[in-house]
């Protein structure tokens, strides 16, 4: 899709995206007729209690599934009808995912846990090792470089899950509850850490379902039974269907 005279260029853009699937002989519609643009530079929540979809449409924008019908756009590219291959090739290039549960490797150190995304494009050994160190460096970490995840805080390794994801300079980052496994003092502060790097110009989406973490978001998009219900702006304008 292209952007608007003077406005900024669609990250991503979803048309009328359903995802249905079948469980025994029963179709489940866990998103119907969603339709999402976020352009370069957005910071959006993504709300919903459980059952809303909230989960499936983060998997879909992140190139984990694709949509049943509609169609996605990412950065003018057409990913729903992808191979896999194909889609990962996507997630390593332009998307960094910043988990709950962390997902790091818990016998690698965590310099090679941040080098991963960049040793599965071949980066040669020399550029990603300063690649993962300068993103450690940004992080606040580079002085537990050779530590392993056992031997972290939770806000060390959440932190060091947001160096991986910003190692190979993604054109989104994904949060899926960054701070659900984290104290409240420590969940201000890998908030705080998002916020800088949105002040920094990264789209970010983050799907939470608490309202303080929402709102540090500019944009907070609300779902319900597969569809979005509302999508509402941080000065309380609504956003266009």
């Amino acid at each position: 899709m292209a952007a608007r005279s003077g406005a900024a260029p669609v990250t991503l853009s979803l048309r009328d995206v359903a995802k249905t699937y079948v469980v025994g002989s029963e179709p489940v519609h866990a998103l119907s007729d969603v339709s999402l643009d976020v352009t370069r530079g957005e910071y959006v929540a993504i709300m919903g209690p459980s059952g809303s979809g909230k989960s499936t449409l983060m998997n879909i924008i992140g190139c984990l599934d694709v949509p049943s019908t509609g169609t996605y756009l990412l950065e003018g590219e057409r990913v729903a009808s992808m191979s896999e291959s194909q889609l990962a090739e996507v997630r390593n290039r332009r998307i960094g995912f910043v988990f709950q549960m962390f997902n790091l490797l818990p016998r690698a150190d965590i310099l090679h846990n941040v080098e991963l995304p960049l040793i599965y494009r071949g980066v040669p050994r020399r550029e990603r090792r300063e690649r993962a160190e300068k993103a450690l460096e940004d992080v606040g970490l580079r002085d537990r470089m050779k530590h392993r995840p056992n031997e972290l805080s939770g806000g060390q390794r959440q932190r060091v899950a947001i160096a991986r994801a910003l190692v190979h300079d993604p054109s989104i980052i994904l949060a899926d509850e960054p701070t659900g496994n984290l104290d409240s003092k420590t969940g201000e502060d890998i908030m705080a850490m998002l916020d800088d790097l949105h002040a920094a110009g990264q789209t970010i989406l983050l799907v939470t379902h608490e309202e303080t973490v929402a709102e540090h978001a500019r944009r907070t998009v609300r779902l319900r039974d597969g569809r979005i219900e509302s999508d509402v702006a941080a000065n309380g304008e609504a956003r266009a269907g």
